[in-house]
C-alpha cells in the first residue's frame, strides 16, 4: 500500500493520461464504427436503386429494329439493360442484374454469353442460366416495336422462372 502511495507521489498524471487515451481509443472505434455503417447503407441504398432510377420514366428509345442483327446484344446504358436479338428474329430486353446477388451483368461477346463477375454465373442471350450459382433466368423488359423503332418499358422488369417465347417481341 505505501508502494502505491508513493508510486500516485511519484506519478500524479498516468490516471488522467491512461483515462485520456481510453477515451481517445473510444473516440477513434466510435468514428471507425460510424464509418463502416455509413459505407454499407451506401453500398445497400446504390443496389436496392439501381433498377428504380427511371421510376419516372416510362418508355425508352432503343433504336431501329433493322440496325440490330441476328445473334446481336446491344447495351442499353438509360435503361440499364441490355437488347438481345435472337436467332428466331425476336428481341428481347434483359436487366443487367444478376438474379443471384444482385451483381451488373456484362455480355462476354467472344462467348457468346452474359458474365457475372461476382460469383460466376453465366446466362445465354435470352438470359437463361447456363452455370450457377443463378437458379432463375435474368428479369425481362416489355418490348414494343413502332414504325420500324424498338421502344421498352423499362417502369417494371419482370421476374420469370424460365425462358418462354412470349417474352420476345418480332417485327
Amino acid at each position: 500500500m505505501e508502494q502505491d502511495q508513493q508510486l500516485r507521489q511519484d506519478y500524479p498524471e498516468q490516471p488522467r493520461r491512461r483515462t485520456l487515451l481510453n477515451r481517445l481509443w473510444s473516440l477513434i472505434g466510435l468514428l471507425a464504427f460510424i464509418e463502416l455503417g455509413w459505407l454499407g447503407s451506401s453500398i445497400l441504398k446504390s443496389r436496392k436503386t439501381r433498377n428504380t432510377q427511371l421510376q419516372g420514366t416510362k418508355w425508352i428509345e432503343a433504336g431501329r429494329a433493322e440496325a440490330l442483327i441476328t445473334g446481336d446484344v446491344k447495351a442499353v446504358p438509360e435503361g440499364m439493360l441490355f437488347l438481345a436479338r435472337l436467332e428466331d428474329g425476336g428481341f428481347i430486353a434483359l436487366s443487367r442484374t444478376c438474379t443471384h446477388l444482385g451483381c451488373a451483368i456484362s455480355w462476354d461477346k467472344e462467348q457468346e454469353k452474359f458474365v457475372c463477375p461476382c460469383h460466376g454465373s453465366t446466362f445465354d442471350r435470352a438470359g437463361t442460366v447456363l452455370s450457377s450459382p443463378a437458379i432463375r433466368p435474368l428479369d425481362f423488359y416489355q418490348v414494343r416495336i413502332e414504325n420500324g423503332h424498338i421502344r421498352i418499358d423499362v417502369s417494371k422488369a419482370h421476374r420469370r422462372e424460365s425462358f418462354d417465347p412470349s417474352q420476345t417481341t418480332r417485327v
